[in-house]
């Protein structure tokens, strides 16, 4: 006989085990829903986050890691509400005579508050401390109320190539945050590479706390570079395959395009179609050697359960606009109800 899935808040003697997979503005956002989902239930969560770093990139001396910060921003009531990344409250003057004095690059903004953050990682790091013991000491500061993990302690930087007629290939290749910061995305993106990626392993705590899951969820993130780069980490996808949670994700294409961001742009650099169902097809399912369970498409892309329960993917249509931490938290709540409603993985006690 089948063993029925159980809620995974309700299926274990210990306060609910998550773990969710990150990118930057999207995790967080979702994250904050999450955080108030368990609030507004009283139910105890134990949340580890693994968060992308292949955005990174040293400027001027320091290390920046974009999407470690806003999480840990959002989550510490520390971020800029209005732009979604970033310090509030922040202040110029350091760029502005960084512009003054012509060193470039000027298109990525460095703001007062935010440099601070950045001065105390890069003199950990040049002091010989892994990021992930940097980031613990960061979070010391702001209490984001999950344990924050970068995907892994070696360096990995997102490269994009992009057309060039100047370039003898008639290419070339710029840092992802080129791309996207001062190029904005209106460029066609022909490649996407993590350079790094390979020699990279998991951050310690990643994969245990991927074992000791009770669910596994990927948010609305970048299914390229922000998902995308944290499974190419040897080891992680791995750890998907092999863990006895349920792994759920949340599709971040809405009918038919990305709410925010590139996702589209990336995703036909790596020959995806931009809807709903392709991310899930090209996640895979668990049952086929990919990496979901259960797929939740907005209730617009509710023509496409079909094709994804196709594909071996349990799928159900719901609201998935993020617009307040209030509808987030119905998210994660629909996400929950939607792991529980897959069977245990084989290797589940």
């Amino acid at each position: 006989m089948t063993t029925p899935p159980s809620h995974p808040e309700t299926s274990r003697n210990h306060p609910v085990r998550v773990v969710v997979l990150a990118g930057g503005m999207g995790g967080a956002r979702f994250l904050t829903g999450l955080l108030r989902h368990h609030r507004d239930l009283g139910t105890p969560a134990e949340v580890t986050v693994v968060a992308n770093t292949a955005d990174d990139i040293w400027l001027h001396g320091l290390k920046i890691c974009p999407d470690l910060d806003t999480v840990m921003y959002t989550l510490g009531g520390g971020i800029d509400a209005d732009r979604g990344w970033g310090r509030a409250a922040e202040t110029w003057s350091v760029k502005e005579e960084l512009e003054a004095y012509g060193a470039e690059p000027t298109w990525f903004g460095l703001g007062d508050r935010d440099v601070a953050t950045h001065l105390v990682r890069t003199r950990m790091l040049e002091a010989g401390y892994p990021l992930s013991a940097v980031t613990a000491a960061l979070c010391e500061r702001w209490q984001p109320g999950v344990t924050l993990l970068p995907m892994t302690d070696e360096r990995v930087e997102t490269h994009v190539a992009v057309d060039d007629p100047d370039a003898a290939s008639g290419r070339r290749v710029v840092h992802f945050q080129e791309y996207w910061v001062r190029m904005h995305a209106e460029v066609p993106a022909r490649a996407v590479v993590p350079v790094g990626i390979e020699q990279a392993r998991p951050a310690p705590g990643v994969v245990e706390a991927i074992e000791a899951a009770d669910v596994v969820v990927l948010p609305p993130s970048n299914p390229v570079v922000s998902i995308g780069t944290i499974l190419g980490v040897p080891g992680i996808r791995e750890a998907l395959t092999g863990t006895p949670a349920p792994v759920v994700g949340l599709s971040p294409i809405v009918a038919g395009t990305h709410v925010r961001g590139m996702a589209a742009q990336v995703l036909a650099a790596i020959g995806v179609e931009t809807s709903a169902a392709a991310v899930a097809e090209h996640y895979g399912s668990r049952s086929d050697g990919g990496v979901l369970d259960g797929w939740l498409v907005d209730e617009r892309d509710g023509d496409q359960t079909s094709r994804v329960e196709r594909a071996g993917i349990t799928c159900r249509a719901v609201p998935l606009m993020m617009t307040d931490p209030a509808t987030t938290a119905a998210m994660v709540r629909d996400a929950y109800d939607l792991a529980a409603s897959v069977h245990a993985h084989p290797g589940a006690p």
